[in-house]
């Protein structure tokens, strides 16, 4: 008991903790609208452009496929985010801070959620759009009123999976001034051997995944109409 009373009578818990899970939030948020709005194109011109598609252009599905959503994703977020420091800086005009950290945080994850769009946008039955086609909706009718409506479960799903993957990497984005839960269990519970606040940092990210996760969980059996 007399831990848990000296853990919460710590300045690192009263103070610093209620801060870092606003920035938190704050780099989830605009972060996670950011990738969703960026992501969610490159994956809907991915699957209309791939070979088969609704309008196939193999130079440009090359070029995103393969130069941007292949090449990013497959740089490590630490590597990325410490490269993206000069380009963040020019965009919000400095590199510490949750907004400066949502930079390298969409560019990070949103070519990672346009892959999973184009997944999910692919499990839609070809004789649902071929029906529509039928009927005389043009390209654009079929992707809005058909093929997005059809996939949203998949989408949801992606967009759940992306947040969950937004919280481990704004603790890395932490590390170089990002702020948030990262910073503080690196401020207060590795640099000053604070192993209490180290813990109480994890149990509050456990609990952050779980209720993105739930309400992710919620919102597919909502539009899941199968």
């Amino acid at each position: 008991m007399t831990w848990l009373e000296d853990l919460m009578a710590n300045p690192a818990v009263t103070t610093a903790l209620p801060e870092a899970i606003v920035e938190t939030l704050t780099m989830l948020a605009i972060a996670g609208a950011a990738t969703v709005l960026i992501g969610g194109l490159m994956g809907v011109v991915l699957h209309v452009t791939r070979p088969g598609g609704l309008s196939p252009l193999p130079w440009l599905y090359t070029v995103l496929s393969t130069i941007i959503v292949n090449i990013t994703r497959s740089v490590p977020y630490a590597i990325l985010m410490v490269a993206l420091i000069p380009f963040t800086k020019w965009i919000v005009g400095t590199s510490i801070g949750p907004i400066a950290a949502t930079v390298s945080l969409t560019i990070g994850t949103a070519p990672f959620f346009a892959r999973l769009v184009e997944a999910a946008l692919r499990e839609v039955p070809s004789g649902t759009m071929d029906a529509a086609q039928v009927m005389g909706s043009t390209r654009g009718q079929i992707v809005r009123k058909v093929l997005i409506p059809e996939a949203m479960p998949g989408l949801v799903a992606a967009v759940t999976t992306t947040l969950v993957t937004l919280v481990g990497y704004s603790a890395m984005a932490g590390l170089i001034g990002g702020g948030g839960l990262g910073r503080l269990a690196y401020n207060y519970g590795y640099q000053r051997f604070d192993t209490g606040v180290m813990v109480l940092t994890i149990v509050v990210m456990v609990i952050l995944v779980q209720l993105i996760q739930w309400i992710g969980d919620l919102l597919i059996r909502r539009v899941d109409h199968r």
